[in-house]
């Protein structure tokens, strides 16, 4: 029977066919759930259409299911839930720290990535994205525990400067549409890749701007994982980007059992040779996440 206190989620964005290092973190976050006999949720976030690939989809969650890894629920698409983002965008407005901001992307890599505020003080302008205004140097500390990486601190003003919620066409940010959804979901444990570790920061004072940590939902309590990155020979990401390749069908349990000696759970050899059920079964029952280490990147070696 499933716990209400545990509720995770795998949130894959429909770029392409999952590979080595999405299964990585699916699995991840799957066996923790079970491990802990919690809910575990998928969502599509399917917000950035510029960035999707017909039937991505489509190939995502058959590969899911032929890894056994059945999720709990209705599937939750990003895409159908643009009136929550736009209620949270009000709310914020209401707040008094939403800004408009005309800034091009040259101006902001010239100061090094971190937002000075220079349009704060102006007035909303069209074709504009719009900023959430972020506390001071004094204010600005966000500290917490990760459950891999240990204690993980961020000063918003010095590290990041005020940073987008709706993006200058239209769409969007993928920190406020996370917060919003992993508030709705009731999300509790949070299992993902590395290359998010520094954007927690910017999703806890979401929370906090928003007045999630004054309800009573679990989301006032989310832990986070954050997995090292598995990379190819050059240390790059694996990614669609760097052309990962997709998981071969056929090979279900040969992906899953390198997944497991990759998270340093000592898969036995012999279940090789078992079924992804079998496999799986090993897996939930032996998950120890402490096994991983607290690296930001670990290479996915050669039989992958």
């Amino acid at each position: 029977m499933a716990s209400s206190a545990y509720i995770g989620r795998f949130a894959p964005s429909p770029t392409g066919p999952l590979h080595f290092g999405s299964l990585v973190c699916a699995l991840a976050s799957f066996l923790d759930a079970r491990h802990h006999h919690g809910q575990w949720l998928v969502r599509i976030e399917d917000i950035d259409p510029p960035r999707e690939i017909p039937g991505a989809t489509h190939s995502i969650l058959n590969q899911l299911e032929s890894h056994g890894l059945h999720w709990d629920g209705e599937l939750l698409y990003q895409s159908q839930r643009s009136h929550a983002y736009n209620e949270a965008l009000e709310q914020l407005q209401q707040t008094g720290l939403l800004f408009s901001c005309d800034c091009n992307r040259q101006r902001i890599a010239e100061l090094g990535g971190i937002y000075d505020g220079c349009c704060r003080t102006r007035q909303s302008v069209t074709d504009a994205a719009l900023r959430l205004q972020v506390p001071d140097a004094q204010n600005g500390r966000i500290v917490f525990d990760d459950l891999i990486m240990g204690r993980y601190e961020q000063n918003l003003c010095c590290d990041v400067g005020d940073f987008v919620v709706k993006r200058r066409d239209g769409l969007i940010s993928y920190q406020l549409a996370v917060t919003v959804d992993d508030q709705f979901q009731g999300i509790s444990h949070i299992v993902r890749g590395a290359d998010l570790l520094d954007s927690t920061p910017r999703q806890l004072y979401l929370q906090h701007c928003l007045s999630y940590h004054h309800s009573q939902s679990v989301t006032e309590a989310i832990h986070y994982a954050h997995l090292p990155l598995a990379t190819n020979a050059e240390g790059q990401k694996l990614s669609k980007q760097n052309h990962a390749a997709a998981l071969p069908s056929g090979s279900e349990v040969d992906s899953l059992w390198f997944a497991l000696d990759w998270l340093r759970q000592a898969p036995p050899e012999d279940l090789r040779s078992e079924s992804v059920a079998t496999l799986l079964g090993w897996a939930i029952d032996n998950w120890v996440l402490g096994n991983i280490p607290a690296q930001m990147a670990l290479p996915a070696g050669q039989d992958v």
